[in-house]
């Protein structure tokens, strides 16, 4: 899948509704990005209504990032909803190999079938059962160390795997690709990621998973590296990454998105 365009160009079409439960730190910028590429994001986390708006919503994103019980068991109820309804879900397992409460919540987070799970090596490799080297919610391990963990991951969930680092891998336990576009400011800012998830939940809906995967991945990218050449630092980056989604057009990525399709 070397177009991703289309995939954009779906997304403005259709305005979907994605439904976020994330966490605190990146709540603001995730709303700001999904507004910029084109959808209508909503966070919702509270246990009362979480399932009723679940029901609502065309994807959803799920992030451990500072869950606790209880919102541990909305983004369960609120998982069992979408993938009941055949809907699209993202999994984000932020720092699972940090605590016994992350790694039991993802287990039930995993068991519910996400569509696409998305993370850095280190996580991807703690979800498939292997010591990685975290460094709290960051990863100690380079992406090519969790290639073979992803494809059994993709294997074992039933849905898509993509591992995100300089140069993101993506799979579905037999196809794969990777996506060579970003820049490396964006490491730098640490809501970058968590925003990512909604995007990808965006350009999922109504679309094959795993191209849709890629050509979210490919969006984001190709809007880094135009934030890139005019900002300064990381505060300057982030309205410019903005700048760049909004004005973002299929044509131009298609032109500037660096895909590679993996045997």
């Amino acid at each position: 899948m070397h177009t991703p365009g289309p995939f954009l160009q779906s997304v403005r079409e259709q305005g979907p509704l994605v439904h976020n439960i994330t966490n605190f730190v990146a709540m603001n910028v995730m709303a700001n990005v999904l507004l910029a590429v084109g959808a209508s994001p909503a966070m919702v986390h509270a246990r009362e209504e979480v399932a009723e708006f679940a029901g609502l919503a065309q994807a959803l994103t799920v992030n451990i990032g500072t869950a606790d019980a209880t919102w541990g068991a909305a983004m369960q109820d609120a998982a069992e909803v979408l993938s009941r309804n055949g809907r699209p879900w993202v999994f984000d397992p932020v720092g699972v190999a940090a605590t016994a409460f992350r790694q039991g919540l993802s287990a039930r987070l995993l068991d519910l079938r996400p569509s696409v799970v998305r993370g850095n090596a280190s996580e991807i490799l703690t979800l498939a059962g292997l010591r990685g080297s975290a460094r709290g919610v960051d990863a100690g391990d380079s992406v090519e160390a969790a290639q073979d963990a992803a494809r059994e991951l993709a294997a074992r969930t039933g849905g898509i795997v993509a591992v995100s680092g300089p140069s993101d891998f993506i799979t579905d336990g037999q196809r794969a690709a990777r996506v060579g576009n970003g820049h490396p400011m964006m490491s730098r800012i640490t809501v970058m990621g968590c925003s990512l998830n909604g995007v990808i939940a965006a350009f999922c809906v109504g679309q094959p998973v795993f191209d849709a995967t890629v050509a979210a991945l490919a969006a984001y990218g190709v809007a880094g590296e135009e934030a890139g050449r005019s900002a300064s630092g990381p505060g300057s980056f982030m309205p410019a990454f903005l700048d760049a989604l909004y004005t973002q057009t299929p044509a131009a990525l298609d032109t500037a998105a660096r895909i590679e399709v993996v045997a």
